[in-house]
């Protein structure tokens, strides 16, 4: 269930590996022995009996009969990712306690979710901490017999952790690039199995940036495992290996992709293959623009549709400076994809059309198509170089942002966990949280079942 629909999920779009699930095979062995020790403590009639250690039960209460293999127990989820955490991966986690709740009874499973007492946030919403464990936002409580869920706080932890990660990674970016399309890059970065959940987070991101800034962006992602559960379909630009079998003519091989290729496809140019951006975007340009005047004016504009430019990225490495950089002071700050590289394009786009041979009728329309080309940077953007590139009102229409997403480190470390903090005694639900922790509450939380 997203904030957006307020309809969840379920292992149809999620496809879990339930078998195995069920079996603990994705669960730290920790907990699938401590499941197990409870399980034999039940079935053996086995009550807690005090060691003369430290107890935190009231006298009147240790003196009852408990039994641990059976205790039920109230276990809350959450992060501690300083301020805002954007959570994404509770409808998958509901799933893995809707399917794999329960104990195997030979070779049976035998299931028993509904026992357990359920309430969770909607994918969406936002928590915040202050970094203090006992001062937290759960977006997870459950109630029920500990044993039946045990093994589930793994997996449930490492897809809240790694789907809010990449969600909220992906909401600070857009805010960095107040409001501008940020394309959705990191596939090549991690294994392929991690697209869907990838994907989805990132849906969820823009969604809820949407909502907060009264913003109306699409998703952008490269690949249609990225879509796969929210109907989405990678796109992109062409791509260096591409241009490469055209022996380096960025103009030859944006004329083939668009003879080819569907006209729903965005013609975007890919033009640092040379390192020469300017020149590759001007000559690129006059190319696209060539074939499409020459279709109009053949009457033929549904055809001509396929040669109007998108836009033309450039993802210069780290270590080049640009042939069209003139050094001026520090040489770092003219490596990579920097602002003056950005400005010398737009100029250059802006303004190609006045060094071409055109008609009177055509030079209006030439104008216009040149300055609707627009300009896609990728290459190391994070949030701060995004941040600076705004600051300096660099003419960037789209940021594509890979690795960043995944950042994992200091102020972007969203790792989830899960504690006991009551258990049930006599029908009475005691507070039993290790020291540091306690029972926390979020306005938000929602009964599942």
């Amino acid at each position: 269930m997203s904030l957006f629909n307020h309809q969840r999920f379920t292992n149809q779009t999620f496809k879990i590996d339930i078998q195995r699930m069920r079996q603990a095979w994705y669960t730290d062995k920790y907990f699938a022995n401590i499941a197990e020790m409870l399980a034999v403590l039940a079935k053996n009639n086995c009550v807690y009996e005090p060691s003369g250690g430290q107890n935190r039960l009231s006298p009147e209460l240790s003196r009852l009969k408990i039994a641990p293999g059976d205790l039920e127990v109230e276990m809350q989820w959450f992060t501690r990712r300083p301020g805002k955490t954007l959570v994404v991966g509770v409808d998958k986690s509901l799933t893995m306690l809707e399917h794999c709740t329960g104990y195997m009874e030979g070779d049976s499973f035998v299931d028993t979710h509904k026992n357990l007492e359920v309430w969770a946030v909607e994918d969406g919403t936002m928590v915040e901490a202050d970094g203090n464990p006992a001062n937290v936002q759960p977006v997870m409580r459950i109630r029920g017999r500990y044993r039946d869920f045990a093994i589930l706080e793994t997996p449930t932890l490492g897809v809240l952790t790694r789907s809010s990660r990449v969600a909220t990674n992906v909401y600070d970016t857009l805010v960095a690039a107040r409001g501008k399309p940020v394309m959705f890059f990191p596939a090549r970065f991690d294994v392929h199995e991690v697209q869907a959940s990838d994907g989805y987070a990132y849906n969820i991101a823009v969604q809820r940036f949407n909502m907060d800034h009264a913003s109306s962006l699409g998703p952008f992602i490269s690949t249609d495992a990225q879509g796969d559960w929210w109907g989405g379909a990678g796109g992109g630009t062409i791509a260096h290996s591409a241009i490469a079998c055209f022996m380096g003519d960025t103009a030859a091989a944006m004329i083939a992709f668009s003879e080819v290729l569907p006209v729903s496809i965005p013609r975007i140019a890919l033009v640092d293959f040379n390192n020469d951006c300017v020149t590759d975007s001007v000559v690129t340009l006059k190319a696209m623009f060539k074939r499409y005047s020459e279709l109009i004016d053949a009457g033929k504009p549904e055809e001509a549709e396929r040669y109007k430019l998108y836009g033309v990225r450039t993802d210069t490495s780290a270590a080049l400076r640009d042939q069209s950089i003139k050094p001026i002071g520090d040489p770092a700050l003219d490596l990579g994809v920097n602002p003056r590289l950005v400005f010398q394009m737009r100029q250059a786009l802006d303004s190609a059309w006045k060094n071409w041979d055109l008609p009177a009728a055509w030079v209006d329309r030439a104008a216009d198509f040149c300055r609707a080309v627009k300009i896609v940077v990728s290459g190391g953007f994070t949030p701060e170089k995004i941040r600076r590139f705004e600051q300096l009102n660099v003419p960037v229409d789209t940021y594509a942002v890979g690795s960043s997403l995944f950042d994992n480190h200091g102020p972007t470390v969203s790792d989830f966990t899960a504690d006991v903090v009551r258990v049930k005694i006599d029908g009475q639900w005691i507070d039993m949280a290790k020291t540091g922790r306690r029972p926390c509450e979020n306005p938000n939380l929602q009964r599942v079942w």
